[in-house]
Formats: structure tokens, sequence, C-alpha cells
């Protein structure tokens, strides 16, 4: 007897799940439980862990990319605006920074601005100061092409009624138009924000103070210490407690968006 197309697809899923649920089975016949909770969640460790791992290297990885984001945020408008500029030259400056910092790793940012910079011109930038820098030069080329896209898409009878008002472009731009883009951005900016989150994980290339660890380097100076991927794993579920809210943020202001439209 021949099965439906339906019918097959229900017959292979049940397949996939029997044979998912039997590697289950197996593995937890065959593991070595006490081996595993040490190498991953060893409580000892996880203790001696906290309140460091909350106060120091989750407050500064917060702080890295906030300071990543807001500079992020601002150059990137002003580079929206150039680029959408009817002067030639602030388009093509735009459209070279644009196209260069999207083109290269934020790890080589880093090295630049963190070892490049202080050797060539002999000056010590504050480490906050590089990290912002880093952070926010790569995060400003995507951020750009957000904004970009979200005033374009506000309709140009905006603009038109706000001129026919007496406003100038430039007062239209500020007052109609640019907060109205944002409102329609709003969620690629938030996944800007959770990119930023995890490349805020470089900035051990700098070098840091004990007191400047973010969750990564934290987690990887305690592994080294405890010989026990346990920091890792915490290091790891921290950085969720930060991006999925961010992430179910996300969701939410879509929805609202498709709503609105």
């Amino acid at each position: 007897m021949s099965l439906s197309k339906r019918q097959r697809a229900r017959a292979i899923r049940g397949v996939q799940y029997g044979v998912l649920v039997l590697a289950v089975v197996v593995f937890a016949l065959i593991a070595d439980w006490h081996q595993l909770r040490m190498a991953f969640f060893d409580v000892e460790v996880a203790k001696a862990l906290f309140p460091d791992i909350i106060t120091t290297a989750l407050v500064n990885t917060v702080l890295y990319t906030l300071l990543g984001f807001g500079f992020g945020l601002a150059l990137g408008l002003v580079l929206a605006l150039m680029r959408l500029s009817s002067v030639p030259p602030y388009r093509w400056i735009a459209v070279t920074y644009i196209e260069f910092f999207r083109g290269i790793p934020c790890l080589l940012v880093f090295i630049a601005l963190g070892f490049g910079v202080p050797l060539a011109f002999e000056v010590a930038l504050d480490m906050n100061i590089t990290v912002m820098l880093s952070l926010g030069l790569v995060g400003a080329a995507y951020m750009a092409e957000t904004i970009r896209a979200g005033i374009q898409a506000v309709p140009k009878g905006q603009t038109e009624a706000a001129r026919s008002l007496g406003m100038s472009h430039g007062r239209a731009m500020i007052s109609i138009v640019i907060p109205q883009a944002f409102r329609i951005v709003l969620p690629p900016l938030t996944n800007e924000l959770i990119l930023l989150t995890k490349d805020s994980s470089l900035v051990y290339l700098l070098g840091l103070s004990l007191t400047q660890f973010e969750l990564a380097n934290f987690g990887r100076d305690a592994l080294n210490e405890h010989k026990s991927l346990t920091p890792i794993l915490i290091a790891g579920l921290l950085y969720l407690v930060i991006t999925l809210p961010l992430g179910q943020l996300v969701r939410r202001l879509e929805a609202r968006t498709a709503k609105a439209r």
C-alpha cells in the first residue's frame, strides 16, 4: 500500500525521533556522569566565580557594548545622511567608509587601534576609548546602511508635507523623517546590539587587568586556573542572559512593525 506524501513525511519524522531517542539513551548509559559533572558543572568552581563574574565581567561586557553601540549609532547616522546627500563627495566618503569597514574583521580594527596607533603615533589611548572606537567604527558601517534603508522607507509625502509647512529640508529630516526611520529600523539595530555584545569578547586582545575582564576573558582565565569548563559554560549562560531578552525584543518590535503596516 502506497503512502501519501503527508504519511511519508510523518513516517520519516518518526524514524528521526526514534534515532534521536536511541542516541540519547545510549549516551546516558555509556557516559561517565561524574567526569561530565566535574568538567561542566563543578559546583565548587562555580561558587568561586561569584560575585566577580557578575560585578566585573558582566558589567564590563555591558559597558563595552554600550560604548561601541552609542558611538557606532551616532557615526552611523552621520554616514547614512552623507550616503543620501546630493553632494557627491559626501556620498563617496560614506560609501568608501562603509565598504571598507564592512569588508574587514573587527579583530583587525582592535589590533590597529590597540597596538598600531600607539606605536605609530606614540600616544596611549585609554582602554575604554579603544574599545569604543574599535566596536563603534565597525558597527557604524552596518548601522549606516540600516538607517539609510529606514530613511528611504519613510514615505516622501512626509517630507513634502513638512516642506509645505515652511520647514527646511534639514528641519524636516530631524523632526519628521529620522524619528520615523528609527522606529522602522529598531529591530535590525537591536540585532546589531546583539552582535556587538558578542564582538566585545575581542577586548582580550588589548591585555586587560583583572578589573577590566569581560565575560569571555574572565571565563578563559578561570578555565586556566581551575582546569574545568564550568567557567566557560557560566560565561556563555551570562551572554545568553544579555542576548536572549534582546532577541525577544527584536521579535516583538518586528511584530509591532508588521501590525502597524
